[in-house]
């Protein structure tokens, strides 16, 4: 007997599932590792044989064979207590394991927000753990997409990075032109007195949603006052806190468009702690369109990027890079004004 498995019971093989089916050694291997060239008949065939003999493939030794781990890391480069308490970065990984997983691949979560952590990440990716890197979250100018790269693991970048973006490949919303219709949005409703709480301004989201607003003041003629800008940190803490000091330094301030929701709902707070009315003292537009901004009372206008596709995306095209297929370099996702009661 053999001791390849428990009780010494041997392990089925590929060619058992291949003679079961009808079909050749390299259609049955194609079938199981999720490959599209196959007809629906051959796939249901194998699919059939591997279920009715319990055949498991075995991935290591695969792996030395093709090279591959299939396996695609989804690092977040944030704090926990930020990753957990933003559902944006759920809204992600949901995206991009539908589209891992269609493909037969594992995703593993890490999260690494030091430098060290950071080092310690490309050891790991770059000594064939995994095929390829879907990253979220840089901050300023950290260049790990690009020593990932360097240590040949193809790599992913959600949100245009601030440095130089040539030969980086990210998924992006449209930051400036969702900032831009919001802060429109608010002047064509009669707000005289617009205010802003921008997003960390050492990534590029938080830039262009910074950039948005002054462009929507500029085109309708208003002055750009930096007294009307608050910084945030996409959280709801800091909003409150924002939105706090821009009450008391410009209490005559009729709106404000904050850069996430949770931002938004941190200002809310704000305005109520202070006594004011949200909508008829101060209307509020958030951006991302989370759950919580339609359970907020009252329930948040937003602008609503299409968080489950940017995952979808970035997982999408990463898969494209590791097939050998052409993949955009640089792709960017429409958003849109969702009207609710603040504002």
């Amino acid at each position: 007997m053999s001791a390849n498995s428990p009780g010494g019971r041997q392990q089925p093989t590929l060619e058992e599932v291949a003679a079961r089916a009808g079909v050749s050694r390299a259609t049955a291997s194609r079938v199981l590792r999720g490959a599209t060239n196959v007809s629906e008949q051959a796939r249901q065939a194998v699919q059939q044989a591997a279920t009715e003999i319990s055949y498991a493939p075995n991935r290591a030794a695969r792996a030395l064979v093709t090279g591959r781990s299939d396996s695609v890391a989804f690092l977040v480069t944030e704090t926990e207590d930020r990753l957990f308490s933003d559902p944006f970065f759920l809204g992600m990984l949901r995206g991009a394991q539908s589209v891992t997983a269609e493909a037969g691949l594992q995703l593993v979560f890490t999260v690494a927000s030091s430098e060290e952590e950071h080092a310690r990440f490309v050891h790991y990716a770059g000594s064939g753990h995994v095929d390829g890197v879907l990253l979220l979250s840089l901050h300023g100018r950290d260049l790990l997409p690009q020593r990932l790269e360097r240590h040949r693991v193809p790599t992913v970048l959600s949100g245009r990075p601030m440095t130089e973006p040539d030969g980086v490949y990210f998924v992006d919303s449209d930051n400036v032109g969702g900032a831009e219709l919001a802060s429109r949005y608010l002047i064509e409703s009669g707000r005289r007195r617009i205010a802003t709480i921008t997003g960390p301004l050492d990534m590029c989201a938080g830039q262009d949603r910074l950039t948005g607003y002054r462009r929507a003041l500029i085109e309708a003629d208003r002055p750009v006052e930096d007294g009307l800008v608050g910084h945030g940190r996409f959280s709801i803490a800091s909003g409150q806190a924002a939105m706090a000091e821009l009450l008391a330094r410009q209490p005559e301030l009729d709106a404000v468009f904050a850069a996430s929701d949770l931002t938004a709902i941190g200002a809310m707070r704000a305005i109520i702690a202070s006594g004011r009315k949200i909508y008829d003292d101060v209307a509020v537009v958030g951006f991302d369109d989370i759950g919580d901004a339609q359970l907020a009372h009252p329930a948040l206008t937003t602008i609503r990027q299409p968080i489950n596709e940017l995952g979808r995306t970035m997982a999408t095209r990463l898969l494209q890079r590791l097939d050998g297929a052409a993949a955009p370099l640089h792709t960017v996702l429409p958003v849109e004004l969702i009207r609710r009661e603040t504002a």
